[in-house]
């Protein structure tokens, strides 16, 4: 069985990479997008993984598939375009490693996923189904989406939800909220960043925020407020755990390994023993997440960024939390 199976966009992350002698920027083409972000970094850590979604049957198609299998995802959920080029994405960072993106998407090959497309065997097969809300600003992947998270729940999997924002996306913030919330009803794990809070349910406080969104059918939510740290909320407890104390050079990907480690923690559970995790464990995954993603920051690219189980628990053992001297 396989620990977690994702559907969603796979992209070049076309990342700074300096500067020629002209002084013109470079960029290096990193593997890239959420759902394969959060498998690399569960396949990375022992789980066992398997990616659906649609890349362009071309160059930096047949790359993304190649990364995938060399990080041991499992790829017969691929599946290829031959009329649509895979879908770009050109990251600039600022001083502080913080991210912009320009999407060559209009379309790209991963909303062209349709429901004929997706593997029903692999979604009988898992223990958790994650998916992003990218697969959901377009038909036919849109469709494509709903009728896996179905299937998989049927099968009796955990779906796990980010709502990853990208306002170029959208036409505007109301119409990405209403599409983000749709999906509400259907999840048992959310991640999101405190703005994706805000913006799905109009509270600034992160705790009502949260039980709003528990309200809305989730069983855990998770809310990562970048370099000061993450939250927790279930129907029995609340709480915040510091970020750990890192020198960021490129943000890109670091929600989604905070998120393929928390997931690997919380693998193995029923919804039942989910929703009666202890503050104490709940805490320990987040901080196990945190260090994941705050290792993620330390260096560019995505999924070549990702770091293993002994380095995120030297992490966890001597790296200083946010606020500490």
């Amino acid at each position: 069985m396989y620990q977690i199976i994702a559907l969603g966009e796979s992209l070049i992350d076309f990342t700074p990479s300096g500067t020629n002698e002209q002084g013109i920027a470079l960029f290096g083409c990193n593997p890239g997008g959420a759902p394969a972000n959060v498998l690399a970094m569960n396949q990375k850590l022992g789980g066992k993984t398997a990616f659906i979604g649609m890349v362009g049957d071309d160059a930096f198609g047949h790359f993304l598939a190649k990364n995938m299998e060399n990080a041991g995802i499992d790829t017969r959920g691929m599946r290829y375009s031959k009329k649509v080029h895979t879908t770009l994405a050109f990251v600039t960072l600022n001083e502080s490693g913080d991210r912009d993106f320009s999407f060559y998407r209009k379309p790209g090959a991963d909303i062209c996923l349709s429901a004929g497309d997706v593997d029903v065997s692999l979604l009988a097969d898992t223990e958790i189904f994650h998916f992003g809300s990218l697969s959901l600003t377009d038909e036919p992947a849109r469709g494509a989406t709903l009728f896996a998270i179905e299937k998989a729940r049927e099968a009796g999997a955990i779906i796990s939800y980010d709502p990853n924002y990208r306002p170029p996306l959208w036409d505007s913030p109301e119409q990405a909220a209403e599409a983000m919330k749709s999906v509400l009803g259907r999840v048992d794990i959310v991640k999101v960043s405190r703005e994706e809070l805000e913006l799905l349910t109009g509270e600034k406080d992160i705790e009502t925020g949260a039980r709003a969104l528990l309200a809305l059918g989730a069983t855990l939510v998770f809310v990562t407020d970048g370099e000061y740290g993450a939250s927790y909320c279930s129907k029995n407890c609340f709480g915040f755990v510091p970020a750990f104390r890192v020198q960021a050079v490129d943000t890109t990907g670091s929600g989604d390994a905070f998120l393929g480690a928390l997931l690997y923690r919380l693998a193995g559970r029923k919804l039942e023993a989910l929703a009666a995790m202890t503050k104490e464990e709940l805490e320990e995954a987040v901080r196990f997440g945190s260090a994941a993603g705050g290792l993620t920051a330390t260096a560019k690219g995505a999924i070549p960024a990702m770091p293993d189980e002994a380095a995120i628990r030297d992490c966890m053992a001597h790296m200083p939390i946010y606020g500490q001297a």
